[in-house]
């Protein structure tokens, strides 16, 4: 099995967020409020730029995307600053955005914003939905865990770019923080903020497969780095959440 130089089963994920998007924008418009089709906007795109030069000396031999846009342009733009050879960039849709449901009746950007201020507190709470009639968390986090581990199983690579959403970022950190338990991730999700195209580092110690069958298994998670962000290291006027900025009619 690959594995980073120094250790004998340990792989590292590049996780990242994609950068800035307008979720009020044209196309999403055009596209009846569907936001698998928003692209990055000029500020999202040099975000992502900022996280590629920040990642231009780590040799990445493997990039996964969850296919949509504004993620697979993030990880084109930091594939793009690579100083050695450069991965094919794979999709993987089962790391897309937790879909969400119905906003209810909204009048304006702040009214929006209130409401999903603390909307991620809640993804402990039994049977809880991204909004109403949205996907249940738990859900979600089944469906981006699976994909992680079928990920590390697979041979050949020992340092991923991937590149996300907020809310799957969230669950994943979750999981890894609590000791890869699916039960206490959940409410590990509220502390993890993520900034757009901001970087975690989560290290994979990989050991042999327990009842000895062909394959490894995930031993421990070691998070390395949380929400790093190459343009703004000391996050200096970054003042609103992810979900506040997002709504917010001039972004940081």
């Amino acid at each position: 099995m690959s594995a980073l130089p120094g250790t004998t089963g340990r792989r590292r994920i590049y996780l990242m967020r994609h950068g800035h998007v307008d979720y009020f924008g044209p196309e999403i418009r055009a596209a009846g409020g569907d936001t698998k089709v928003v692209p990055l906007t000029p500020l999202g795109q040099e975000q992502a730029k900022a996280a590629g030069q920040a990642l231009s000396h780590v040799a990445l031999d493997r990039a996964v995307c969850s296919g949509v846009p504004r993620t697979r342009q993030t990880a084109e733009h930091v594939l793009a600053a690579q100083e050695g050879k450069t991965p094919l960039l794979e999709e993987e849709p089962a790391l897309v955005e937790i879909h969400g449901g119905s906003f209810g009746r909204i009048s304006s950007r702040a009214e929006l914003a209130a409401k999903m201020a603390y909307h991620f507190d809640m993804a402990g709470e039994p049977g809880a939905t991204m909004l109403d009639g949205g996907e249940v968390f738990a859900d979600a986090l089944r469906r981006s865990v699976s994909a992680i581990e079928r990920l590390l199983a697979e041979p050949g690579w020992h340092t991923m770019l991937m590149a996300a959403h907020e809310g799957i970022n969230r669950l994943l950190l979750g999981w890894a923080a609590t000791g890869c338990s699916a039960e206490r991730a959940l409410s590990a999700v509220r502390a993890f903020e993520q900034d757009p195209a901001c970087i975690n580092v989560i290290d994979f110690d990989m050991v042999p497969a327990a009842d000895g069958s062909v394959g490894t298994e995930i031993e421990r998670a070691l998070i390395k780095s949380v929400n790093v962000t190459p343009y703004n290291y000391a996050k200096n006027g970054m003042n609103m959440t992810s979900l506040e900025a997002i709504f917010a009619i001039q972004p940081r």
